[in-house]
């Protein structure tokens, strides 16, 4: 499904959308160019859960970072590793088993990928972005209408 995202704005409401969504194990995975919009959604994601005002600065330095809400969820920036076994060590699998997580540039898990997911890829386009949406195990009987 190929969602048009017309500013930063619908960005962060398709990140809020998609929190309603989720549920223990899920993973929502976020590909795009640099500056494509893949800390926005999150932080929409992440703020549903939370709070409106929590502060979710986007993780490439730190590679993760955790928040308690509704349902744990964790933000991981994969741009910097080279091994996918470093995604686990960071605790990719702990994130799942206790909640949710939202993970950017999940290239970098190679064949490793959670089954029950939410890939988003986001792309500009002359009139802002489109956010093109791909169920896996579990997210397939959910309805993605937003």
């Amino acid at each position: 499904m190929d969602l048009p995202l017309a500013d930063a704005e619908a960005t962060t409401r398709l990140g809020a959308s998609v929190a309603e969504l989720l549920a223990p194990g899920d993973a929502v995975l976020l590909t795009g160019d640099l500056g494509a919009g893949k800390s926005t959604l999150a932080r929409g994601l992440v703020r549903a859960l939370t709070r409106p005002d929590e502060d979710v600065p986007s993780p490439t330095f730190t590679l993760v970072q955790f928040y308690e809400g509704r349902l744990p969820v964790a933000h991981f920036d994969l741009y910097r590793l080279t091994d996918p076994d470093e995604a686990y060590e960071l605790g990719l699998d702990e994130a799942l088993d206790e909640g949710a997580a939202v993970v950017e540039w999940p290239q970098r898990l190679g064949s490793r990928l959670p089954p029950d997911r939410l890939d988003i890829d986001l792309c500009e386009t002359g009139e802002g972005r489109t956010a093109r949406l791909v169920p896996h195990g579990s997210w397939k009987g959910r309805s993605l209408e937003f």
